[in-house]
């Protein structure tokens, strides 16, 4: 391989880890609805140039998960109402899927997985640290995919959550508990092997953090 070679396969890792960091952290919610990306501060913050920091943008806007007001103004999207609740429809199904599946496949280790997730998001909103509490929600949810053994599943998931990322994460001090509050009842469901019971309490889950999404004002409604 070329010294030109070995550069561009640099430069493509290293965009890549960069594109798998800001991914992270839209999905986790470390980045909020209409918050601007600074690609200087963020080229800065990784130790590189602004080429690769550019070329992971420029792939999250591609896929909608940022918007690109102009080439310096980059942002969080902020979702209309009729966006939300179609995504909104679509994770009532395939979650509601991947928590039947999940309890159909989990095995003991899996169990104990989860149980520590809930647990520890419980812990996070009892000490007020919400923004763990965010990231362990995302945990929670992606879990599911994972132990009903469905790959495909998860990456659709996370391409979904790209987008809902954000916006969960803005509603959630509004939320409170409310936001975890059927997670126990999802892992009951699982622990007991009841699919039927794993499904709708996944959906009571993004129902009612979904109200709370609905009246917060976060969302755009055009007029």
């Amino acid at each position: 391989m070329s010294s030109s070679e070995t550069a561009a396969a640099g430069r493509g890792s290293l965009g890549e880890a960069l594109y798998r960091d800001l991914a992270d952290a839209l999905m986790k919610g470390a980045l909020r609805p209409d918050e601007r990306l600074k690609i200087r501060e963020l080229a800065r913050q990784a130790g590189t140039s602004v080429t690769p920091v550019r070329d992971a943008i420029l792939r999250l806007v591609q896929n909608g998960a940022l918007a690109m007001r102009s080439p310096r103004d980059i942002r969080v999207p902020v979702l209309a109402r009729d966006q939300y609740l179609e995504i909104r429809q679509i994770r009532l199904h395939l979650e509601g899927l991947a928590a039947e599946a999940a309890a159909r496949a989990a095995d003991a280790a899996d169990i104990e997985r989860l149980a520590a997730v809930i647990a520890e998001n419980e812990l996070a909103f009892a000490e007020h640290r919400l923004d763990r509490a965010i990231a362990l929600n995302q945990v929670f949810h992606f879990e599911l995919a994972a132990i009903a053994r469905m790959p495909i599943l998860g990456e659709i998931l996370r391409n979904l959550w790209l987008k809902m990322g954000p916006v969960i994460a803005a509603a959630y001090e509004a939320g409170g508990r409310t936001m975890i509050e059927h997670h126990g009842h999802v892992l009951d469901a699982i622990r007991r092997r009841d699919p039927a019971a794993a499904r709708k309490a996944i959906r009571l889950d993004i129902k009612s953090g979904g109200d709370v999404i609905l009246r917060t004002g976060i969302l755009f409604e055009p007029r």
